[in-house]
C-alpha cells in the first residue's frame, strides 16, 4: 500500500492552499492524500462547505491528483456555557482523529501560520498562561496515534495568501472569523492592526518568542523528571524532600506530579496553596476536583473520591478464591486482587470459602511470626496507614482473620513451604458498568 498522509481542510484560505501544496509535492512521491473536513454544524453555511470541499477534491481527483475525501458531521452540540471555542476545537480533533485512523493514514497535516502562533502567544500571555501555554502550538506532536505537524509555522500569512493568489485557489470565507464576540476575533480585527502598526515586527518576534517559551517548557520538564525521582514516596511526594527545593522548582516539580496522577494541568491557585501550606502542621488535606490531595505523616499522596458508600446489604459477604486473579467487588467499590507466591503467602484452599465482613471493632492482627497480636487500631498507627487506606473487606477464613486492606495477611495464616499459597492486595475504586 502507498504512504498516505491526511490534511485537515476545513475549505478556507489556509488549509486550502496546504492541500494544493501537499497534493503537488505528493504527486511526485507517490504518497496518497486523504482530506478531512469536519461539519460542526453550528453555521447556516456548513452544508455548503461541505459540498464546497468535496467538489474541489473531486475535481482535484479527475485530473488526476492522489487525493481522497472523508467528512464527518458532528451530532452533538455545545453545553449551556460551554466554550464554543474550546468545544469546537476539541470536537473537530476527536473527528480529525477518528477520520484519520479510518483511512490508516497516521500523519495529519494542519495549517496554521506564523500568525496564527503570534496570536495564540498573545492570547495566552492575556490569560496569565505560565511556559506550557506560551509555547503556543507545537510543530510536531504525536497523541493517540496521530502525528500532528504544523509545517508551515515559520510561513507568514501573507505568503500564503500569495500562494493561493498565484495558484487561482477557490476558497470559502467562514462568517464566523468576523465575530468579535470570539477572543482570537477581538484581537485579529481589534488589536492586531494597531499591534503591527506599531511594531511591524511583531509576527515574527511573537512567534519567535512562542519557540524559545517551548524550548524552555523542555528545559523545565527534564528538571521535574530528575526532580521527581529525588522526592518521590511511594506513589506519593515525599514533604520533606519537596521543601528542600526553591519555590521554582517545587512548583515545578508540583504541576509535573499533579498532571500525572490527575491526568489534567493543575491550576496556579492549587499549586500555590500547596507551597503556602505544606510547610505547617502534620497532616492536611486539599479537595480537588476528582477526589483529594492529603498530606499524612510527611507524604503528599492522591486519592481519588469515592462513589457513595454501599449499605451493608448490598455488599459481598461471601468470596470463592480457587485461584489467581482478580475479583471485583462492587458492593465494596474496589476489587481484591489475588497472586500466586512460593512461600510467605496464606494457601490457596484456605480461601474456597472465605467470608467478607466490615471492621467492627476488637479485631485482632499479627503482624509478624514473633510478635503478638494486636488491635487493628495500634497496628495501622504502628505501620502509619492513613485513615483513607483502611477502607474495604476484611477476609476471614472459618473465623480467622486473614487479610486487612493496608496491612496486608495475618502471620497466623502464612502457608508451609511446598503448598500451594497466594498473597492478597485490595485496589479501592472499582465502579460497576
Amino acid at each position: 500500500m502507498k504512504p498516505r498522509v491526511a490534511v485537515a481542510y476545513s475549505g478556507g484560505r489556509d488549509s486550502t492552499a496546504l492541500l494544493h501544496a501537499t497534493l503537488m509535492a505528493s504527486a511526485e512521491q507517490g504518497v496518497e492524500v486523504v482530506a478531512l473536513h469536519v461539519h460542526h454544524g453550528l453555521s447556516a453555511h456548513a452544508d455548503a462547505w461541505l459540498a464546497h470541499c468535496q467538489a474541489q477534491c473531486a475535481k482535484w481527483a479527475r485530473r488526476g491528483l492522489p487525493i481522497a475525501f472523508a467528512a464527518e458531521r458532528l451530532m452533538y452540540k455545545p453545553g449551556k456555557g460551554e466554550s464554543i471555542e474550546a468545544w469546537a476545537r476539541q470536537a473537530r480533533y476527536r473527528a480529525l482523529r477518528g477520520m484519520a485512523l479510518a483511512h490508516e493514514a497516521s500523519l495529519v497535516l494542519l495549517a496554521h501560520h506564523r500568525r496564527d502562533q503570534a496570536e495564540t502567544f498573545v492570547l495566552q500571555a492575556l490569560r496569565g498562561a505560565g511556559m506550557a501555554g506560551l509555547s503556543g502550538m507545537p510543530r510536531e506532536v504525536e497523541r493517540d496515534g496521530i502525528t500532528w505537524v504544523r509545517p508551515w509555522l515559520d510561513v507568514s500569512r501573507e505568503e500564503v495568501q500569495a500562494y493561493v493568489k498565484r495558484h487561482r485557489l477557490k476558497h470559502i470565507d467562514d462568517d464566523s472569523n468576523t465575530d468579535t464576540r470570539f477572543a482570537r476575533n477581538r484581537l485579529r480585527h481589534e488589536v492586531w492592526p494597531a499591534l503591527v502598526g506599531a511594531f511591524p515586527q511583531a509576527e515574527a518576534s511573537l512567534s519567535s518568542a512562542a519557540d524559545w517559551a517551548q524550548e524552555a517548557q523542555v528545559c523545565l520538564a527534564e528538571l521535574a523528571a530528575m526532580d521527581l525521582q529525588a522526592v518521590r514516596a511511594g506513589k506519593g511526594l515525599s514533604v520533606l524532600s519537596l521543601l528542600a527545593l526553591s519555590d521554582a522548582r517545587r512548583s515545578n516539580v508540583l504541576r509535573a506530579w499533579l498532571k500525572a496522577v490527575t491526568g489534567r494541568v493543575a491550576s496556579a491557585a492549587l499549586v500555590s496553596r500547596l507551597i503556602d501550606e505544606l510547610p505547617a502542621g502534620a497532616s492536611a488535606s486539599w479537595p480537588i476536583d476528582d477526589g483529594t490531595l492529603r498530606k499524612y505523616r510527611g507524604v503528599l499522596s492522591h486519592a481519588t473520591a469515592s462513589p457513595v458508600k454501599a449499605s451493608p446489604g448490598q455488599r459481598e459477604q461471601k468470596l470463592s478464591i480457587k485461584r489467581a486473579g482478580v475479583h471485583k467487588l462492587p458492593g465494596w467499590h474496589g476489587h481484591l486482587v489475588v497472586e500466586r507466591v512460593r512461600e510467605g503467602g496464606v494457601p490457596l484452599a484456605w480461601l474456597a470459602h472465605a467470608e467478607l465482613r466490615e471492621r467492627e471493632g476488637g479485631e485482632q492482627f499479627q503482624a509478624g511470626f514473633n510478635r503478638p497480636p494486636r488491635s487493628l487500631k495500634k497496628q495501622f498507627q504502628a505501620a502509619g496507614v492513613p485513615q483513607w487506606e483502611r477502607a474495604g473487606p476484611l477476609v476471614y477464613s472459618g473465623g480467622q482473620l486473614v487479610f486487612v486492606p493496608g496491612l496486608g495477611l495475618d502471620a497466623r495464616v502464612i502457608g508451609l513451604p511446598g503448598q500451594p499459597q497466594v498473597t492478597l492486595r485490595w485496589e479501592a475504586g472499582y465502579t460497576p458498568a
